[in-house]
């Protein structure tokens, strides 16, 4: 199993949700974050004062999938989330040992 972890521009999350579900991947964590890469933030002008924000509003998407479905819930976000612009995100991947459904005490791949 593969955990699936990217940060996107918060406005590309529909179009990504909605690619997942036409690959038949569903299920995710969303988190709103802030961060900066590349990006650096920037400088914003409020009541005639300049001040820089260094955190950008990002999202983050948590997926875990079988390690047949990654490379194509991968593709998915990467074509979906990209503007062609600078901050449009990162994807990472992560082993999963183990995965437990609590309700019913399924592991592995049938808890997904």
């Amino acid at each position: 199993m593969q955990k699936i972890e990217a940060i996107i521009k918060p406005f590309k999350l529909e179009e990504v949700k909605q690619g997942l579900a036409e690959i038949g991947s569903f299920g995710m964590t969303v988190s709103e974050v802030k961060g900066f890469g590349q990006q650096k933030g920037h400088t914003e002008l409020y009541r005639g004062a300049e001040y820089e924000v260094d955190f950008i509003p990002k999202t983050k998407i948590e997926i875990i999938v079988s390690e047949e479905m990654a490379a194509s819930v991968i593709e998915t976000i990467e074509q979906k989330a990209k503007t062609g612009k600078i901050g449009d995100g990162k994807i990472f991947v992560y082993d999963v040992a183990q995965v437990v459904r609590i309700r019913t005490g399924q592991t592995g791949n049938e808890a997904l």
